[in-house]
């Protein structure tokens, strides 16, 4: 008898200790998990921004079309201004600025066409894959484009692209995704992950940032 208690009790010492050690843990491997996708899904955010800025440069509104922004991507082109001389410290002196240096030839200012592609190589680019989640079996973004006017009359173009803690952490624990949300409505917060906004001018920041 005394054996037998003996065993149930060191049973119940292992069983306590493995919840306490998973009770440590669970959070650790959910936080580890999220800062992985987060930082696939914020790298993929980002290339939509520099994507939408080079399209506003060229198309003076932003677009709310993946299609259209791909195909962007892959065919369009920027004006590049190549600069050829600079103003030297007798010009200045001799009250020639960089207008009339201009127009007397001392210095030179070209505008020449480099792809959209080239341009934004730096962030390593697969236009096809822009629209696209990471690690979310081909969920896409939600992407919007609006005008605003501000406070002082002034209309502004805006873009949005985002996706909710739902989407891009599924499969992670329920509590944990339902207790971040919670979070995000306190702090009025989107709860999720996005860049820019349909609501106000924000210089097309990521809530991340």
């Amino acid at each position: 008898m005394k054996t037998a208690l003996q065993i149930v009790l060191s049973i119940a010492v292992l069983l306590l200790g493995f919840f306490i050690w998973e009770s440590i843990q669970k959070p650790i491997r959910f936080q580890k998990e999220y800062d992985l996708r987060k930082g696939k899904v914020v790298d993929r955010l980002i290339q939509i921004r520099d994507a939408q800025i080079a399209y506003k440069t060229v198309n003076n509104q932003y677009t709310a079309s993946f299609d259209t922004l791909i195909d962007f991507i892959k065919n369009g082109e920027l004006p590049l201004v190549k600069m050829e001389g600079a103003l030297t410290d007798s010009m200045i002196a001799a009250g020639i600025n960089e207008t009339k240096a201009l127009a007397l030839g001392y210095i030179k200012r070209d505008t020449i066409k480099i792809s959209v592609m080239d341009s934004l190589a730096r962030n390593k680019y697969i236009p096809d894959s822009i629209c696209f989640i990471p690690l979310t079996n081909g969920k896409k973004f939600e992407l919007g484009h609006n005008v605003i006017t501000t406070a002082s009359g002034v209309k502004v173009q805006v873009f949005e692209a985002k996706v909710p803690n739902e989407i891009f952490l599924n499969g992670m624990g329920k509590q944990d995704i339902i207790n971040l949300n919670q979070i995000a409505k306190k702090l009025e917060r989107y709860p999720g992950l996005k860049v820019g906004s349909l609501e106000e001018a924000n210089n097309n920041a990521g809530n991340w940032e």
